[in-house]
C-alpha cells in the first residue's frame, strides 16, 4: 500500500476492506472497455465514514474512485489504487411531495426508484437504455439523458441538490437554506474561487459564445461550465458542476430530484428505410411532429435485432441490405390525445420512402418488444462480436442538421481504417449518435489504427461543432481531447476547479481532464475465450441487479471476469495467482450461485450464467457422488418419504442438538455436503398418491416439495388447496399412478449430474405421456420452479407433454368459476425467479387481486436464493438475498403473505418472520362456501 497500511484502512472503514485477488479483480471490470487492478476495495457504510476515507486519503496523497453500478462505458471507475463500492450501503429512497420529489442514494437502480414512482404516476427524467443496472450514482456522475429526456429533463436540469461529501471531509447538504453560509466557512477558499470562476467564464464573450453552443446539445464532456452561466449561487453551482464531474469533484451522498410525469399512453413504431441516408432525409419532419423519441439503428444495427427472441415477424423476415431503421415513439397522459396525435402524423409517416408500411402501436406488449431491442442494442451487437475482441462504444452529438453527413463521413472512416462491421444507432432527435467498433488489445495496447481512427473521427465531430461526449461521460477515453474541444480558455477553467475542489489531486485521476495525451490509449482490456456458455458476456452489468448473491460473494458479470483473469493469470506463468483464485472461487461462485437463471432474464445476450456454474458444479462430484445420485433418480419415492420421516423425528427432538449436529458434520465433511438445520424447518409432508378419475380435464403431478415439507402457516399445503379448487370449479384432475417416484428433474440438473437427470426423464416423459393421453390433456404442476423443470425435462427428451402451472392453470380455466366469499384487506405478494421466467407474473397478480383488496410486492423483491438446496447447504445466500425484500415486508403488517413455491415459502419466513404460503391456498380459503 502507498505511505499507509491496512490498519488506517480499516480505521476508517472497520469491516469494509478488503483486499484478497478475488475481491479486487472482480470488482476491477466495468462496462468500459479499460481495466486496471485496485490495491484494495473499501465498502464504506455511511457518508461519515466516506469522509474519515477521503481525508486519510488525503493526508497520504494516495488516490480513489467512487463504483456504483459499474455500467459506465469510458473508463470513468477504473482504478489501479483504491476503488471505493458505494452500491452495497448506499440504498435508501424517500418519494416526497407525493411524487414529485425524490430522495436517493447513489447505490439504488434508476430503475428501482421509477418502479416506486410509478405509483405517483411520476418518473426520472434522465432515461438511460442501462436504467436496470445503472445506480443513481452513475447517474449524476455522468450527467445521465437517454432516449426521450433530450437536455430539457437530463440529470443537470431535474437535480434539486446534493448531499456531498468535499474531499477535506466536509458533509454539504446543498438544499439547506444556509448552504452558501456553511460552505463560505467550512471552504471559503472553494466559496470564493466558485465565485471567481463564475465572473471569468461570464466576463468573456467567447466564452460564452462557446459554453450556449456546446451545452444547447447533450454534452458530457468536460465540466458542466454552464452551471457558471445557469446560477449564481456558490452552493448551486457547484451542485451542478458536480453532475458529470465523474466522482473527480466530490462523493454524492444523497440526490433530491424534481420527477416529471409518467406519461401513461404512447404509440411506438419502427419506420425501415432503404437506405440510411432516407432515414436521415426524413429527420427534419419527424423532428417537426413533436415524438418524444427517434432512435437510429442502421443495417448492422437490424442484423442483430432479427436474432432477438423479441423481434416481430416483420422485422424478421426483412432481408436487411443497406436498409436502416427509425424507433419512434409519441407519448401523451390521455389517450384521446394520443389518438389525435397519431392520426395527425399519419399523413406524415405515409409519405416517407419507406420500404414497408408504417405502423405505430399502443399495444404494451409490442412496444415493450421495440424498446428491449433497442435498449439491449449496445450488448447485443457487443455479443456477436468476434472472440477475444473488445467492444468500444462512442458517442456523439452534432447539431441535427449536420447528422446525416455525419453519419455519412463516419461510415467512410469506418472503411477506411477497417472497421467495415461497425455499427451506428442512437438518439437521431437529439444528433445523438452512438457506434460501436470492435478490437484486438494485445497485451492491453492499442494498434495503430485505434489511435488514427480516433484522430480522424475528433477531427470530423468538432469540425461539425459538435461534442464528442453526448451521454457516457469523458472517461479516460476522450480526457485527452478536451482542450481541443473547449480551448485553452474553458480547459484551464476546467483545471482551476479541479484543483479548487480536490487540492490533493485524489479523486479519481486521470480522468475527465489529464494530462497524459495517451491515457486512451492504454490500459485496455483483453478479453480471453474461456467458457462457451459466457464468451458473449460484455460486462455490462445488467445481470446484478437481479443476483441473489450480489450483496454475499459474486454477481454473474464477476463470475465470468474471474474467469477471464484466470486464463490472463495461466497465460502469464502465474501459477500462485491462477491457483489463489481458483481455490476461492469454488465457494464465491460455485457454491453460492443460485443458478436460478434470473440473470438470463436482464441480459442481453440472453447469458444464462447459472449453466456454467452447473457444469462446473458436476466437474467437481466423482463417481460415488453421480452414481448415487443415479440410484435416487431410480428410486425416488422412497428417498423422498425418507428424507420427510427424517424432518418429523429430527423435529422431535431438543433444537439444539440437530443444530449442533449438523453444524459440526458441515465443519468435518463441508457445508457443501450436509445442510444445516434450524428449528424453524418444517416436519415433513405427505406422501403422494395416485388419484384416478373418469375423463379428466387435465393432468396433476404435485411436486415433490410437497413430500419433503408440511405445509406452512398451518395450512393445508397446495395439492389440498388446488384439488378443492378444482372439485369447486366442476374440473376433474388426474393424479398418475407413478407419482410418488417422479419429479421434475430440476435437483440433478442443478447440480450437473447428467446421468441421473436423464434417468429420471426416461421416468417421467413415458408416465405424462400415458397419462395425458400423448400431449392432449395438459400436465399441471404446483410449484413454479418445478413447472419449469418440467418444461425443461420434456423440451431435452422431445416429448409432447404440455405443460402449464398451477398458477396460470387456475388464472384461466378456475379462476372464472368460482366465487369468491372471504376478501383480505391486503396481501405481500412474492413473485418466485421461476415464476418470473414463466411469465406467470400477470396470473399471480389477477388472483391475488381477486382475494385482496391491496396487493403489494415489496421493495426490494428478488430471487429468495433458496434454490432447491442451497437455502439448506448456505442460508447466508438466502439471508443475504431476501434481507432487502425483508426490510420492504417489515415496514408494516399484512393480512396474508403469499408465493408460488415452497422452498420460497420456507425462506421468506425465515427471512421475515411472516407466514407465508401458497397463493392457491390462500384462493381456496377465500372461495369457501363457510365464509359466505
Amino acid at each position: 500500500m502507498n505511505h499507509w497500511t491496512l490498519a488506517d484502512l480499516e480505521t476508517a472503514v472497520p469491516g469494509g476492506v478488503r483486499t484478497r485477488a478475488t475481491d479486487r479483480l472482480r470488482l476491477a471490470h466495468d462496462a468500459s472497455h479499460f481495466l486496471l487492478h485496485p490495491e484494495a476495495i473499501v465498502t464504506p457504510a455511511d457518508p461519515a465514514q466516506i469522509g474519515q476515507l477521503l481525508r486519510l486519503s488525503g493526508r497520504h496523497g494516495v488516490p480513489l474512485t467512487f463504483r456504483s453500478g459499474g455500467t459506465s462505458l469510458s473508463g470513468q471507475a477504473v482504478t489501479e489504487h483504491l476503488l471505493v463500492d458505494t452500491r452495497r450501503n448506499f440504498r435508501d429512497l424517500e418519494v416526497l411531495d407525493d411524487g414529485k420529489r425524490v430522495r436517493v442514494q447513489p447505490g439504488v437502480t434508476l430503475r428501482q426508484v421509477n418502479l416506486r414512482l410509478a405509483a405517483y404516476g411520476r418518473k426520472l427524467g434522465p432515461d438511460p437504455a442501462s436504467e436496470s443496472a445503472c445506480t443513481i450514482g452513475g447517474v449524476v456522475a455522468n450527467n445521465s439523458s437517454g432516449m426521450t429526456c433530450g437536455t430539457e429533463h437530463n440529470t443537470y436540469r431535474t437535480l434539486e441538490s446534493l448531499l456531498l461529501v468535499l474531499p477535506s471531509g466536509t458533509l454539504l447538504d446543498t438544499g439547506a437554506a444556509d448552504a452558501d453560509e456553511r460552505l463560505r466557512a467550512t471552504e471559503p477558499d472553494l466559496f470564493a474561487g466558485l465565485e471567481r470562476l463564475r465572473d471569468r467564464v461570464r466576463a468573456n464573450p467567447d466564452s460564452v459564445r462557446r459554453v450556449n453552443a456546446q451545452f444547447a446539445m447533450k454534452n458530457t464532456m468536460g465540466y458542466g461550465l454552464n452551471a457558471f452561466l445557469d446560477h449564481t449561487s456558490p452552493s448551486e453551482i457547484l451542485t451542478r458542476l458536480v453532475v458529470g464531474s465523474e466522482g473527480t469533484l466530490a462523493f454524492v451522498a444523497e440526490a433530491t430530484f424534481h420527477t416529471v410525469p409518467l406519461h401513461r399512453h404512447a404509440a411506438t413504431g419502427l419506420l425501415i428505410f432503404e437506405t440510411l441516408g432516407q432515414a436521415m432525409g426524413a429527420m427534419p419532419e419527424l423532428v417537426a411532429a413533436g415524438p418524444a423519441a427517434v432512435e437510429l439503428l442502421d443495417a448492422v444495427a437490424l442484423r442483430v435485432a432479427q436474432l432477438d427472441p423479441k423481434a416481430d415477424p416483420v422485422l424478421r423476415a426483412l432481408t436487411v441490405r443497406e436498409h436502416a431503421a427509425l424507433l419512434v415513439e409519441w407519448q401523451e397522459g390521455d389517450a384521446e390525445v394520443l389518438d389525435d396525435r397519431v392520426r395527425a402524423v399519419g399523413p406524415l409517416l405515409a409519405g416517407l420512402p419507406l420500404a414497408g408500411p408504417p405502423r405505430l402501436s399502443g399495444e404494451a406488449a409490442a412496444r415493450a418488444a421495440l424498446w428491449h431491442i433497442r435498449k439491449g442494442l449496445y450488448a447485443a451487437v457487443a455479443g456477436a462480436r468476434p472472440p477475444e475482441t473488445t467492444a468500444l462504444l462512442e458517442d456523439i452529438a452534432v447539431p441535427v442538421p449536420a447528422l446525416a453527413d455525419t453519419c455519412a463521413r463516419l461510415t467512410d472512416l469506418f472503411g477506411r481504417h477497417g472497421y467495415e462491421d461497425s455499427v451506428i444507432f442512437g438518439h437521431a432527435k437529439d444528433g445523438n449518435l452512438h457506434f460501436m467498433l470492435t478490437e484486438r488489445f494485445s497485451s492491453g495496447k492499442a494498434p495503430d489504427r485505434y489511435e488514427a481512427f480516433t484522430e480522424d473521427m475528433v477531427d470530423l465531430v468538432l469540425a461539425h461543432g459538435g461534442t464528442l461526449k453526448a451521454e457516457h461521460g469523458t472517461g479516460r477515453v476522450m480526457a485527452p481531447f478536451v482542450r481541443r474541444q473547449f480551448g485553452d480558455e474553458l480547459y484551464e477553467v476546467m483545471r482551476e476547479l479541479k484543483t479548487l475542489c480536490d487540492p490533493g489531486g485524489i479523486l479519481n485521476p486521470g480522468v475527465l481532464i489529464t494530462d497524459d495525451p495517451t491515457v486512451h490509449l492504454r490500459h485496455l482490456k483483453t478479453v480471453p475465450t474461456v467458457d462457451p456458455e459466457v464468451d458473449r458476456c460484455v460486462e455490462c452489468g445488467y445481470c446484478e441487479p437481479v443476483c441473489p448473491s450480489k450483496d454475499l460473494t459474486t454477481t454473474p458479470r464477476q463470475r465470468i471476469v474471474l474467469r477471464r483473469e484466470i486464463a490472463v493469470a495461466e497465460a502469464a506463468g502465474d501459477r500462485r495467482l491462477a491457483r489463489e483464485l481458483r481455490q476461492e472461487y469454488s465457494y464465491d461462485a460455485v457454491d453460492t450461485c443460485a443458478v436460478d437463471g434470473m440473470c438470463a432474464t436482464a441480459c442481453p445476450v440472453l447469458i444464462n450464467t447459472g449453466d456454467l456454474m452447473k457444469r462446473l458444479r458436476a466437474e467437481r462430484r466423482g463417481p460415488v457422488a453421480r452414481a448415487g445420485w443415479r440410484v435416487a433418480a431410480g428410486r425416488w419415492a422412497g428417498v423422498t418419504r425418507g428424507m420427510a420421516r427424517g424432518l418429523d423425528l429430527v423435529g422431535k427432538l431438543p433444537p439444539a442438538l440437530p443444530e449442533g449436529v449438523s453444524r459440526a458434520a458441515r465443519a468435518v465433511f463441508g457445508p457443501g455436503r450436509v445442510p444445516q438445520w434450524q428449528r424453524d424447518l418444517p416436519r415433513g409432508g405427505r406422501v403422494r398418491r395416485a388419484r384416478p378419475v373418469a375423463d379428466p380435464h387435465a393432468v396433476y403431478v404435485p411436486s415433490c416439495l410437497g413430500t419433503l415439507f408440511a405445509p406452512g402457516g398451518g395450512g393445508q399445503g397446495v395439492d389440498a388447496a388446488l384439488t378443492a379448487l378444482a372439485e369447486r370449479a366442476g374440473i376433474r384432475l388426474l393424479v398418475p399412478d407413478p407419482i410418488a417416484g417422479l419429479c421434475c428433474g430440476t435437483p440433478w440438473s442443478s447440480k450437473g449430474m447428467s446421468s441421473g437427470y436423464a434417468a429420471m426423464r426416461e421416468r417421467v416423459l413415458p408416465a405424462l405421456e400415458q397419462a395425458s393421453l400423448d400431449g392432449r390433456l395438459p400436465v399441471v404442476s404446483d410449484a413454479a420452479s418445478c413447472t419449469e423443470g418440467f418444461e425443461r425435462l420434456v423440451g431435452a427428451g422431445g416429448g409432447t407433454v404440455r405443460v402449464v402451472d398451477a398458477v396460470a392453470y387456475v388464472a384461466e380455466q378456475v379462476l372464472p368459476r368460482l366465487t369468491v366469499h372471504r376478501r383480505l384487506a391486503s396481501l405481500a405478494l412474492h413473485p418466485t425467479c421461476s415464476s418470473t421466467r414463466l411469465g406467470l407474473d400477470d396470473a399471480l397478480r389477477a388472483i391475488a387481486e381477486a382475494i385482496a383488496d391491496e396487493v403489494v410486492v415489496p421493495d426490494g423483491w428478488q430471487c429468495c436464493g433458496f434454490a432447491g438446496d442451497r437455502g439448506l447447504l448456505h442460508p447466508e445466500l438466502t439471508a443475504a438475498a431476501t434481507r432487502e425484500e425483508a426490510r420492504g415486508v417489515a415496514l408494516r403488517d399484512f393480512d396474508a403473505y403469499a408465493s408460488a413455491n415452497r422452498t420460497c415459502e420456507i425462506g421468506l419466513a425465515r427471512a421475515t418472520g411472516r407466514p407465508y404460503r401458497h397463493l392457491l391456498e390462500l384462493l381456496e380459503e377465500a372461495t369457501r362456501q363457510e365464509h359466505a
